[in-house]
């Protein structure tokens, strides 16, 4: 929650980059405080709790924040709705809206105990946060990702699919591994794996194909499992 926090105040100071390593370092202490929590059989209510109020406000009030402040320096501006004041940026906050929609329907749904139903909000915070770092990557070169990632009807679609995808009944797989075996944790392993070759190749690029390839391989298991 405080690297939340930190990251909110990071991203409306004009630090973007900050405020996006800020949101990577929440996603690991979350990682590591289920980890931890399971390692030493420490679950409690009030865990459970924290857990969802650190999550609003680490993978929903921060990304938000982020993603108001790159539309705010976006080009490709339609005129503003708002004459001189830009209304346009606070689209931007349907994500935190939307994460904590989804986070309240999480802690209440018994079916989402071994996979999702919807986009988890770290992973839409973690493809947030990945677009200020990838605009300074690319910032030199100006390519035409650059130009993609850095348009506002882009950021727009970000955030409305985006908060969208979290509240859906969408099925996706979760990434918590049961041992270590191979046949039960297949597709993780396939999902990790090609996560990392990405990341070696393309670097921070990589992180929305990463968040696409997750999607996609959701849908596949989904399709499979249906027939």
């Amino acid at each position: 929650m405080l690297s939340g926090i930190l990251s909110i105040y990071s991203a409306m100071s004009g630090y973007l980059d900050l405020a996006a390593y800020l949101i990577f370092i929440a996603a690991i202490f979350d990682f590591l405080d289920g980890f931890a929590a399971r390692l030493l059989n420490a679950k409690s209510d009030i865990g459970a709790e924290l857990d969802s109020l650190a999550d609003v406000v680490s993978f929903g009030v921060a990304p938000g924040f982020i993603l108001f402040q790159m539309i705010n320096i976006s080009h490709g501006q339609p005129t503003s709705l708002g004459g001189d004041f830009n209304i346009i940026p606070f689209i931007a906050f349907v994500v935190p809206a939307f994460a904590a929609l989804r986070l309240a329907k999480f802690n209440v749904d018994e079916e989402q105990t071994t996979s999702f139903l919807g986009l988890p909000t770290p992973a839409l915070a973690i493809l947030i946060a990945s677009l200020p770092l990838i605009r300074t990557h690319l910032y030199e070169d100006r390519e035409l990702f650059y130009m993609i990632i850095t348009n506002t009807y882009f950021l727009l679609m970000v955030a409305v699919i985006g908060a969208l995808l979290m509240v859906s009944r969408f099925p996706m797989f979760a990434l918590k591994f049961e041992g270590f075996g191979w046949k039960k944790n297949m597709t993780k392993y396939i999902f990790l794996g090609i996560s990392l070759l990405l990341l070696i190749f393309l670097q921070i690029v990589a992180v929305p194909f990463i968040i696409l390839f997750y999607l996609f391989l959701s849908l596949v298991i989904h399709l499979v499992e249906i027939q």
